[in-house]
């Protein structure tokens, strides 16, 4: 017997085992998700052993109800033998040129901070000048596009020496990307996740180098996690935030990610604002 997982079961399988392994992996029982789905545990039980076919609007409220990903979702469909739901348009066509648009202009206006988008696989498909500034320095070889912010992060040779609390960060991005593989069951992901994390990692805890402008970034109270890089001479201190598009219709819309870099003190947001004038 084969083992399911949510985002690869072949749509000759049918649509029941794959419902219900992303009803496991949420830990929703039947029962909840009947009810969450104004349905029936008996009619859950039926369309996950396939006595009963999903009409479309079953399967896609179900997805729904388990925060099912869009592409998933189109999975699903197919498994139930409908056609996809959600279009994947690629981010250069005609009919994605307000959201590029718009996307240009979101970064543009966060300078002098850091900004970003990537897709489902850390690709950068959009940065603005405070994120090319910090990867001066960092081998062309690793700047060929498609750029992958985990793999420039973490590489030996890309940002990952400059970080002066590698360990802390480091298991941060790997965390991160964890749990993405557990939400979308990707094997490209998966591959991308062992590359990154069989680079070297320090052996000791956290530094506590001097922060910015010679403060001690262990003793400023921060708000969140930090990334403290050095940069000319100089460790700036950022904290991350990381936003996606609400409720989306398109599979490659649904995969964008802005991640935002916030000064973490003062002094790295004057030095930021002088950089940049």
């Amino acid at each position: 017997m084969s083992t399911l997982m949510p985002g690869t079961t072949p749509a000759a399988e049918g649509v029941g085992p794959l419902l219900r392994a992303w009803r496991e992996q949420r830990r929703v029982s039947q029962l909840g998700l009947a009810l969450r789905a104004d349905s029936s545990a008996r009619h859950i039980s039926f369309i996950e052993t396939g006595r009963s076919r999903p009409s479309e609007e079953m399967v896609l409220r179900l997805a729904e109800h388990l925060d099912v990903p869009v592409r998933e979702r189109n999975a699903l469909l197919l498994a139930a033998g409908y056609a996809p739901w959600f279009p994947e348009t690629p981010l250069d066509d005609p009919a994605l040129e307000a959201l590029r648009e718009g996307i240009e202009r979101l970064i543009a206006a966060y300078e002098p901070y850091p900004a970003l988008v990537v897709d489902a696989m850390y690709d950068v498909v959009a940065a603005n000048r405070g994120v090319m500034t910090l990867f001066d320095g960092v081998p062309e070889s690793l700047l060929v596009p498609p750029l992958n912010a985990m793999r420039l992060t973490l590489h030996p040779r890309g940002l990952a020496p400059r970080i002066r609390n590698l360990r802390e960060w480091r298991g941060h991005l790997l965390e991160q990307m964890e749990r993405q593989i557990a939400l979308r069951r990707s094997a490209p992901l998966r591959a991308l996740y062992e590359e990154v994390s069989a680079f070297p990692a320090p052996e000791l805890g956290p530094d506590s180098a001097e922060g910015a402008e010679g403060e001690e970034p262990a003793s400023v109270a921060y708000f969140a996690l930090p990334m403290h890089i050095e940069h000319e001479g100089r460790v700036l201190s950022f904290v991350s935030s990381i936003s996606t598009f609400n409720t989306p219709m398109d599979v490659t819309v649904a995969e964008l990610a802005v991640e935002t870099l916030l000064p973490a003190d003062p002094t790295t947001a004057k030095y930021l604002h002088s950089w940049m004038s």
